[in-house]
C-alpha cells in the first residue's frame, strides 16, 4: 500500500482534492472477476484513510464544543469532504456490483452495498451535510450548559452525579437545576428539531420511500426484522418489563420510606434510579487513571488478549473519560481505521455507572479490534448495529465476576453485590424506557404531516411515558415530563438509532446466561461472532455469540426471571 499514505499526517485532509487523487484512479480502473480483489483491497485502504480523517475531525469537535478551529474543521469536513466521499463510494459500489462475486464472505456486505445504491439519492447529499451541522448545533446547546448549585458551577454530567446521592434533598436540588438548564434551552431545542424534521422526510422522498421510517429501515440495513416485529417487541416490554420496573419502583419507595417516588429518585434518561443500600454511594474511582489501572486489570483476568486490546488504546492515547466544560455530552466508541485503532470517548464523574460505560464503550472497541484484524476488507468489518451492542452490553455482563478488590477489581465483596444491583436493576428500568423512545420516532416519522407544533411532541411522549414509565409523581412538573425528548441525544443526532439497544440486551442478555453455566465457552463464543463483522446475517451474528434474534414474550419472560432470580441473590449477600 506504498502508494497511500501511512497516516491522515501526511495529506490536507479538509480538501477533495486530496481523496479524489485516491477515488479517481480506482473509478477509472477496468475491474472483473479476475482483479476486483486487489481493486477492492485498494479501495478498502484509500476508504480507510478518508473515514480515519473523519473520525478524527469529529473527536476533536466533540472535545471541546467551544473551541473554535476544531469546529472550522469539523465543517469543512462536513462541507468538503462527507458529500463527494458518499458520491465516490456510491460510483465504486456500482461498479463492484457488476461483476460476479463468489466469495461467501462478502455475500452479505454486497447486499448491504446493493440497498445502498437502490436509495442513493444526489439530492440527499448537500441535506445530509445540513443535518449534520444540526446535530453539530445540538452538541453546542448542550455541551454548553451548566448550572450554579452550591456555589460551583456544574455541567450536565457533574449534576447527574450529584442525582446519585443518597441524600435526597441534595437529589432534589440537582434536579431542579438539571431541569432548569433543559428548560432554558427548551425553546433552542424545539426551533432546532422542527428545521431538522422536513429534511429528514425529504431524504426519504428523494430516496423514493414514502416515510423516514421505511427509509431508515433500508439505510440501517434492518433485513432481518420489521417495523411490526419492533412493535411485537415493545409489547413484550409492556406486559412483562413493565411489572417488574415497578416492582423495583415500590421496593425502593418503600426503602427510602417515601409516600411517593419523586422524579429524582428515577432519571431514565440518565439511567439513574435512587440507590437504597445503607451504605454510602458507590465510588469506585475518582480519576481517568484509576478508572483505567482497575478496568486493565480486569480486562486481564477476563481475557489476555482483550487485556492487550485495552492496554494498546492507553499507550496510543485512545481515551478521553473524564468530564469537563465544553466537553460533547454521553459517551461513544470510533475508531481510526487506518491505525486500526479504536477510540473511547466519555464524561466520567467517579460513579459506578462509569464503570459500566467504560465497560460497553470497551466492548465496543473489542468488537474494532477483533473484526478489523480478522476481515480482509473494510466493508467485511461493519456489522449491524444491533449486533454492535451484543458486544459492548454483554462486555458489561461477562466483567461482573472481576468487580471485586480481590479479582482486581474496584470494591468489596458487599460493594461489588450493590454495583451488581444496580447494573441489574438499570437493565430491567431501561427496557420501558427504550420503549417510549422507539414509540415516539416510529409514531413521529409516519405522522410527520399532522406535526404543527411541539406542543404534539410533548404530548406524545408524554402519553408513551405515562404508559411505560408509570410509579412516578410528577405532580407539579408535567411539563419537563412532557419535554423529556429533547434530553434523549439519539432523538437529534441519530434518529431511529434506539431499538438496537433493547434487541442486542436480548442478545447479551443470553450470552450472559450462557456464560453463569460455561463462563470460557460463553466467551469464546462472543469473541468468535465478534471477528465476523458484518460477514453473517444479523441472526446468524446472534447464533454465533450464542444467542437467539428472538424479542416475543416468552423470550424476555425467560430473561426477566433470570433477572430477578439473580437480584434476590444478590440482595441476600448484603
Amino acid at each position: 500500500m506504498s502508494k497511500y499514505p501511512q497516516t491522515i499526517d501526511e495529506i490536507e485532509y479538509t480538501k477533495w482534492e486530496t481523496f479524489a487523487a485516491f477515488y479517481d484512479p480506482l473509478l477509472a480502473q477496468d475491474v472483473d472477476e479476475s482483479n476486483y480483489q486487489q481493486w477492492l483491497a485498494d479501495w478498502s485502504y484509500v476508504s480507510r484513510i478518508a473515514y480515519e480523517a473523519s473520525s478524527h475531525t469529529y473527536i476533536q469537535y466533540t472535545l471541546d464544543t467551544a473551541d473554535k478551529a476544531a469546529t472550522e474543521t469539523y465543517f469543512a469536513m462536513l462541507d468538503n469532504i462527507q458529500p463527494n466521499l458518499r458520491r465516490a463510494e456510491q460510483q465504486l459500489s456500482e461498479k463492484l456490483l457488476t461483476i460476479d462475486i463468489d466469495r461467501a464472505d462478502l455475500q452479505v456486505p454486497l447486499v448491504g452495498m446493493r440497498s445502498d445504491v437502490e436509495i442513493y439519492s444526489e439530492a440527499n447529499l448537500p441535506i445530509f451535510v445540513e443535518l449534520q451541522k444540526q446535530a453539530a448545533e445540538y452538541n453546542k446547546i448542550t455541551g454548553g450548559m451548566s448550572a450554579e448549585l452550591d456555589g460551583e458551577q456544574h455541567n450536565v454530567s457533574q449534576l447527574g452525579q450529584l442525582l446519585g446521592s443518597k441524600d435526597r434533598a441534595e437529589r432534589e436540588r440537582a434536579w431542579h437545576a438539571l431541569m432548569g438548564m433543559w428548560q432554558a434551552n427548551q425553546d433552542a431545542l424545539n426551533e432546532l428539531f422542527l428545521q431538522m424534521l422536513p429534511k429528514r422526510t425529504a431524504v426519504a422522498a428523494n430516496a423514493g420511500f414514502d416515510d423516514y421510517r421505511a427509509y431508515v429501515f433500508r439505510a440501517k440495513h434492518r433485513f432481518g426484522y420489521t417495523p411490526d416485529d419492533c412493535m411485537t417487541f415493545h409489547d413484550a416490554i409492556e406486559k412483562v418489563v413493565v411489572p417488574a420496573a415497578q416492582r423495583i419502583i415500590e421496593r425502593k419507595r418503600q426503602r427510602i420510606g417515601a409516600a411517593a417516588f419523586k422524579p429524582w429518585d428515577y432519571v431514565p434518561e440518565m439511567s439513574i434510579i435512587v440507590d437504597t443500600d445503607d451504605g454510602e454511594a458507590l465510588a469506585p474511582f475518582a480519576k481517568q487513571a484509576d478508572l483505567v489501572a482497575t478496568s486493565q486489570t480486569i480486562f486481564d483476568q477476563l481475557d489476555s488478549e482483550l487485556g492487550s486490546y485495552f492496554r494498546k488504546m492507553d499507550e496510543e492515547a485512545m481515551l478521553d473519560l473524564d468530564t469537563r466544560p465544553g466537553k460533547a455530552l454521553g459517551g461513544y466508541c470510533s475508531t481510526y481505521p487506518l491505525r486500526k485503532l479504536p477510540y473511547i470517548f466519555m464524561n466520567s464523574t467517579g460513579s459506578a455507572d462509569n464503570v459500566q460505560t467504560l465497560f460497553h464503550e470497551a466492548g465496543h472497541a473489542f468488537h474494532a479490534f477483533e473484526a478489523m484484524h480478522s476481515q480482509q476488507f473494510v466493508h467485511q468489518q461493519r456489522a449491524n448495529m444491533e449486533f454492535n451492542e451484543v458486544a459492548s452490553m454483554a462486555m458489561e455482563l461477562l466483567a461482573a465476576p472481576y468487580l471485586t478488590k480481590e479479582a482486581g477489581g474496584f470494591y468489596d465483596t458487599a460493594e461489588a453485590a450493590r454495583h451488581r444491583i444496580e447494573h441489574l436493576e438499570g437493565i430491567i428500568m431501561f427496557f420501558p424506557f427504550m420503549s417510549v423512545v422507539d414509540l415516539f420516532q416510529q409514531w413521529l416519522y409516519t405522522h410527520v404531516d399532522e406535526i404543527k407544533s411541539a406542543d404534539q411532541l410533548d404530548a406524545k411522549w408524554d402519553e408513551l411515558w405515562q404508559r411505560y414509565l408509570p410509579g412516578v409523581d410528577w405532580t407539579g412538573f408535567e411539563g419537563i415530563r412532557a419535554s423529556g425528548w429533547h434530553r434523549k441525544l439519539h432523538i437529534f443526532r441519530y434518529p431511529f438509532y434506539y431499538i438496537e439497544y433493547g434487541m442486542a440486551q436480548i442478545g447479551a442478555l443470553q450470552v450472559w446466561r450462557n456464560s453463569i453455566a460455561d463462563h470460557p465457552a460463553a466467551l469464546a463464543q462472543y469473541r468468535q461472532a465478534l471477528s465476523l463483522g458484518g460477514t453473517k446475517t444479523l441472526p446468524d451474528l446472534f447464533n454465533a455469540a450464542g444467542a437467539a434474534f428472538q424479542f416475543d414474550v416468552p423470550m424476555v419472560s425467560q430473561l426477566i426471571d433470570l433477572l430477578e432470580s439473580t437480584l434476590a441473590e444478590l440482595e441476600a449477600q448484603l
